[in-house]
C-alpha cells in the first residue's frame, strides 16, 4: 500500500485534530515557549550591570581621585562607597553591601612620578564567585588605560563575532534550541499515550491501516510543528532580540529539520515504552534535563569526565546548538556543517529504527 493512501491522510488529519483541538496542547504549544523565551533570555545572562564597589584611597592624591570618578561612572558600577579604614572595607564585603573593594596603595602617586606600575588591590566576595569572575574581567579592561600605570599589562583585547560580549547574543539562539526540544519531544512522548488513556489504541490495531502508517502518522504532526516552533524562535531571535544572523537560512533549516527527526525518534521511544501521559511527561523530562547539561549550553562539555563526554556525543542537541549559535554568530562553511548534520543523520536514522520496532512491538 502507497504511504500516501487514503489511511495515511486519515491518520494524519486525526493526528493534526487531537493535537489542536486540546485546549491543554494547544496552550503547551504557544504560550510556555514565548514565555520561557523571554525570561530565559532576560534572565540567564551573566552580565554585570549593578554592581556595588567599595574603595579604600590611601593615597588621596589626584591621580587616584580622578581614577576613582573614572571607575564610579563605569557603565557596570551602580554605586561606589568610599572607605576609610580596612575594617569598614571588611564590614561592606561581610554583609554583601558590596561585591568587591579596591585599595590603592599609599605610594601610587609617587610610582606614576617615576614611571613605576601601581600595584592596586582588588578583594572580591567569594561567595558570588561567578559575579566575581565578570567584575575581575571588566576591571582588567578599566585599569589597562593608555599610559601603562597600573599594575595590568597592556593588551588589546578583540572578541571574533561578538566584540561586545553580549551575553543574549550567546543564550537566546540556544533557548530557542532548547525549547524547540522540549516541546517537540512532548508532542511526540504523548502521541501513544495519550491513546492509551483515551481508549483509542486498540481501534488503531483492528484499522485498515500498517504499522509503518501509524508510526509515520505519528511523527509527522510533531515534524511540521517542531520546525514552525523553530523557525519562530530563530525569527524571534532576530526581529526580537537583535541577535544578528549572518549564516545561511537554508543551511540552518536542513540541520533543524535532521534535529527534529532524531526528536521525534527519541520521542515515539518514550511513548512507546509509556502507559500514560503521566510517565510520558516524567520521561520526557528525564532525557532532556540532562541532554541540556551535557549538550554544551552552559559548560564546555570538554571540562567534563571522558565517560560524559562520550554519552554527550549521542545527544542531538549538542550537535545542533552548535549549529545555532555558529549560523547566528558566524557564517559556518559547508565543511563544518557537514561534519555536525552527519552525526544528526546518523542519530536520527538510528532513534527512528528503534522507534519503529518499539511502536510495532506495542502494536503487534
Amino acid at each position: 500500500m502507497s504511504l500516501i493512501a487514503a489511511p495515511l491522510r486519515a491518520l494524519i488529519r486525526k493526528e493534526f485534530l487531537s493535537i489542536l483541538r486540546d485546549p491543554k496542547t494547544r496552550v503547551v504549544l504557544i504560550v510556555p515557549p514565548l514565555v520561557q523565551l523571554l525570561i530565559f533570555s532576560w534572565a540567564a545572562t551573566l552580565d554585570l550591570s549593578h554592581a556595588n564597589l567599595a574603595i579604600y584611597d590611601r593615597d588621596g592624591s589626584a591621580w587616584s581621585q580622578t581614577w576613582t570618578e573614572r571607575v564610579a561612572h563605569a557603565s557596570f558600577v551602580h554605586r561606589l562607597i568610599a572607605v576609610h579604614d580596612p575594617g569598614q572595607m571588611r564590614h561592606l564585603i561581610d554583609t554583601r553591601q558590596v561585591l568587591a573593594a579596591i585599595v590603592i596603595p599609599a605610594d601610587a602617586a609617587r610610582s606614576i612620578a617615576t614611571r613605576h606600575p601601581v600595584q592596586l588591590q582588588l578583594i572580591l566576595d567569594g561567595r558570588r564567585a561567578n559575579a566575581g569572575g565578570i567584575l575581575l574581567g571588566y576591571l582588567d579592561s578599566l585599569l589597562a588605560d593608555d599610559d601603562g600605570s597600573t599594575s595590568v599589562p597592556l593588551a588589546q583585547v578583540r572578541y571574533r563575532y561578538n566584540a561586545d560580549l553580549i551575553y543574549r547574543w550567546f543564550v537566546v539562539p540556544g533557548v530557542g534550541g532548547i525549547l524547540v526540544t522540549f516541546v517537540t519531544m512532548l508532542l511526540t512522548a504523548l502521541s501513544i499515550a495519550r491513546e492509551r488513556e483515551l481508549g483509542t489504541f486498540d481501534q488503531l490495531l483492528v484499522s485498515p491501516c500498517t504499522p509503518l502508517q501509524i508510526i509515520i502518522a505519528k511523527m509527522v504532526p510533531a515534524l511540521i510543528i517542531g520546525c514552525l516552533l523553530g523557525w519562530i524562535m530563530v525569527a524571534a531571535a532576530v526581529f526580537g532580540f537583535g541577535v544578528p544572523f549572518r549564516g545561511s537560512l537554508p543551511a540552518l533549516m536542513l540541520s533543524l529539520l535532521l534535529y527534529i527527526l532524531s526528536v521525534v525518534g527519541i520521542g515515539l521511544m518514550i511513548s512507546a515504552v509509556c502507559s500514560t501521559q503521566q510517565q510520558a511527561m516524567l520521561g520526557t523530562f528525564t532525557f532532556v534535563v540532562p541532554s541540556v547539561l551535557m549538550s554544551g549550553f552552559a559548560t564546555p562539555t570538554e571540562n567534563m569526565p571522558h565517560f560524559l563526554q562520550l554519552i554527550a556525543r549521542l545527544i542531538p542537541l549538542k550537535y545542533y546548538l552548535v549549529v545555532l549559535q555558529g549560523s547566528f554568530l558566524k557564517d559556518l562553511p559547508w565543511r563544518v556543517l557537514a561534519s555536525l548534520d552527519t552525526p544528526l543523520l546518523l542519530i536520527a536514522a538510528a532513534t527512528l529504527l528503534l522507534a519503529t520496532g518499539f511502536v510495532r512491538a506495542r502494536l503487534q
